[in-house]
Parts: structure tokens; C-alpha cells; sequence
């Protein structure tokens, strides 16, 4: 059996021990306040029982067996920042990097006792919209073969790229990719690396680090893509979500089996009632797949990928989703 993680906006982190057949909430008593808004999660690389947390109230690592949170040294600008994404170094895991809203970037190479504001020039507030209007780091990647090189997206100021494992950060390619991204999603295909960056009008594809981009469109009417997800076991099959916005009223899974070269259409059972954003994978069992809608709509597969069954808990606005192993 995994244990499912789900965070949304409001009532905190969603948790099932039998592969979501049920889930609840955690209780104020883990150390994380019920009510709080859950922004990002990130599977520990070699410890099974570790998960980050981005909360507004900082970032947390939560302890599956103690099933108790700890609440890392992360410094707020006067309380107002929300951590909204968080990502572990593949094979260093002291070396995390965290991204907020307002957008920026801060890191730590000590498993979280101290960090530093690393200082990426990301703009305070969004593109083409007012002021008051921040950014927000949406996500934070590393190349699971090269954790020299990792990548954040903000929602809205583009792809920001580091190729010294999040120590220093340059904005990529302004003008060849739309400025709102959601996601990314890392395959290699021999010594190619592919990344797919998840934005407002469409999916893009990159093989240089981030500098040259190229549109890759679905066979859909509709081109919100939230995120793009490899399955962990050098397959080539990815995931692919999409809708008609946020949260949106519809919403469609899409599924390649050459590395995101073609990309197929997933049947899911019911009607989808808004966006899917999310899909959550483990190298512990890459067969075992959950997805999310925003609006609260679970489902999983057990083979991968190619058949999959409705949750019956339907949540609050869903924002991460992440699954950990048995605690041993």
C-alpha cells in the first residue's frame, strides 16, 4: 500500500494509508495547523518516510513514521511569503531549493538549518498585469541524472535555469516560451536530455537547457496545461494535464509512450469537472500512478498508466500531490 498525500488551499495536507480508498486530513496535532494552505510536496530521494511541505507558514519535513511535522529555518519577509514549490537535490538530498510568492528562490546545502536567498532576479509582480499582482514560483526541478542543473517556473516570469545545483540562476529564452509556467517534466532519450515546460497556451519542449523551445501540441481544444510528469523507470511514458483553465469546468489526461515525441488521449472513468493538474509518481513502484483535478477529483492506476479508477474522496482545491511508500 502507498500513502497518498494531497494538499489544498485552506484546509491543509489530505493523507490515505490504502492507495486513497480513504483519506483524511491531518490534524492540527502533526504540527501543521489544519487550516493551512499547502502549496508544494517533494518525495525525499533515498529516504521513503520524508516529505517536504510548502505551506504559508514556511516549509515543513514531515516524518511518516513519527507522523509528526518539523518546521525548517526558512526566513519570511514579514510573515507575507507562501513557499509554493520545493525540490530535494537527486543525490545530495541536504541540497533543497525553495520557491515563494512573491517569487524567489531560496536554498539550503544543510537539510534545511540554514538557507539563502540566492538572489534570481525574478520580478515581483506578474507580467502584463497591475501592480500588487506577485509572481509565484509554481515549480522547482532537478535533472534527476544531473542535479548540477535545475530549473524553477514562475507564474508569471518565465523559466529560470541553474546549472550549479541552484547556487546561481539566469532567465531563459524570454521571447520563445510563453512567461506563465506551471510545470516542468524531465525524460532522456540516450545522452538527450528533454524538458517539457507546462504553461498557459500549451506544452513546450526544450533539448538545450532552456534556450530554444518549440510548441508540442495535443489533439485538444483545450491547451491549459498544468504539468508534465515522466514515469520513474526510463519507459518513455508520460503524463500530460490539461483543461480549459483555472480551475476550469473540464478537464483531460494525456499519455506518451515515446518520451512526449506523440501523445494519446486517457480515458478516465466519470466526467472530469475541472482542469487536471496533477499527477504524482514514485520510483518505489512506477506502476503506481495517482491523479488530480484543481477542484477535488482523485483517481489511480495500478498498471501504469493504462487503466485507471475514480477515488470516492472528492477534496478541497488540490494544490501537490505526492505518494511515499510503507513507512519501514
Amino acid at each position: 500500500m502507498a500513502n497518498l498525500y494531497a494538499a489544498t488551499n485552506g484546509l491543509s495536507l489530505w493523507t490515505s494509508s490504502d492507495n486513497g480508498d480513504t483519506i483524511n486530513r491531518m490534524p492540527t496535532s502533526t504540527g501543521l495547523y489544519s487550516g493551512a494552505w499547502v502549496w508544494g510536496l517533494a518525495a525525499h530521494p533515498t529516504n521513503p518516510n520524508e516529505l517536504l511541505v510548502g505551506t504559508n507558514f514556511g516549509v515543513y519535513k514531515y516524518d511518516q513514521k513519527t507522523k509528526k511535522m518539523n518546521l525548517l529555518n526558512l526566513p519570511m519577509e514579514n510573515g507575507l511569503q507562501m513557499v509554493t514549490a520545493c525540490a530535494y537535490h537527486p543525490s545530495n538530498p541536504d541540497i533543497i531549493v525553495v520557491g515563494t510568492q512573491p517569487g524567489q528562490l531560496f536554498r539550503t546545502a544543510d537539510g534545511g538549518k540554514t538557507w539563502t536567498n540566492v538572489g534570481a532576479a525574478i520580478s515581483k509582480y506578474a507580467e502584463r498585469y497591475y501592480e500588487g499582482h506577485w509572481t509565484r514560483v509554481t515549480c522547482v526541478i532537478f535533472d534527476p541524472k544531473d542535479g548540477n542543473h535545475c530549473w524553477a517556473g514562475v507564474e508569471i516570469d518565465g523559466v529560470w535555469h541553474s546549472s550549479d545545483a541552484g547556487l546561481t540562476w539566469t532567465r531563459v529564452a524570454k521571447d520563445g516560451i510563453p512567461p506563465d509556467i506551471h510545470g516542468f517534466g524531465i525524460t532522456h532519450i540516450g545522452g538527450e536530455r528533454r524538458l517539457f515546460a507546462a504553461t498557459n497556451k500549451g506544452a513546450f519542449l526544450t533539448v538545450d537547457n532552456g534556450n530554444n523551445w518549440e510548441i508540442k501540441p495535443l489533439d485538444s481544444k483545450y491547451h491549459f496545461i498544468r504539468s508534465v510528469v515522466a514515469r520513474p523507470d526510463g519507459s518513455g511514458v508520460m503524463f500530460e494535464c490539461d483543461g480549459d483553465g483555472p480551475p476550469g469546468t473540464i478537464g483531460e489526461l494525456h499519455r506518451s509512450r515515446d518520451h512526449g515525441k506523440t501523445w494519446e488521449k486517457v480515458e478516465l472513468p466519470g466526467t472530469l469537472e475541472s482542469s487536471m493538474y496533477f499527477v504524482a509518481v514514485h520510483p518505489s513502484d512506477p506502476k503506481l500512478v495517482f491523479a488530480a483535478c484543481n477542484l477535488g477529483q482523485l483517481f489511480r492506476s495500478t498498471d501504469g498508466g493504462e487503466t485507471w479508477t475514480a477515488l470516492k474522496r472528492r477534496l478541497p482545491e488540490i494544490r501537490a500531490l505526492a505518494w511515499l511508500p510503507d513507512a519501514a
